[in-house]
């Protein structure tokens, strides 16, 4: 599926009625160059769960769980993993099979480690559409679904 926004609030909008299809154990790959709004689509992703506190992104600390919505949610943010096994220290695997629904920021970093099955979810800017453009490409990948990222 493609979708198209033309601000930061139809790009959250649009996290907020994804989050509604969304079931415990589901994973998410989130594909984007720094500012192109992965945060502010996952701050739509939250508030569609009921997560009410405030959602950033967790660059330095890896990983954020928020507990109070719908379901628990896992946002990881792996763009500082230089290696795989700093996940497996992290214990990735309890919250990938998990109860919740696990976001992924920069997973092509540690595509080997995703699921056999997940949701890629890619952001991309045009510039000749406008400042605020955004092209969001969501679609299922992994080993069942033709390769990993």
């Amino acid at each position: 599926m493609i979708y198209e926004t033309y601000s930061a609030e139809e790009t959250q909008e649009l996290g907020k009625q994804l989050a509604q299809q969304l079931q415990p154990g589901s994973v998410c790959a989130l594909i984007g160059d720094l500012g192109v709004g992965k945060t502010v689509f996952t701050q739509g992703i939250a508030q569609g769960l009921g997560i009410t506190e405030p959602v950033c992104s967790p660059t330095f600390t890896i990983l954020q769980v928020y507990e109070e919505g719908r379901m628990p949610f896992y946002h990881f943010d792996v763009y500082r993993i230089a290696d795989p096994e700093e996940m497996e220290e992290l214990g990735y695997e309890e919250y990938f099979y998990g109860d919740g629904f696990t976001m992924v920021e920069w997973a092509d970093r540690i595509a080997e480690l995703m699921p056999a099955s997940y949701q890629r979810i890619t952001i991309c800017k045009d510039l000749e559409k406008g400042f605020d453009y955004r092209r969001i490409l969501v679609e299922m990948a992994g080993h069942e679904h033709g390769g990993a990222l």
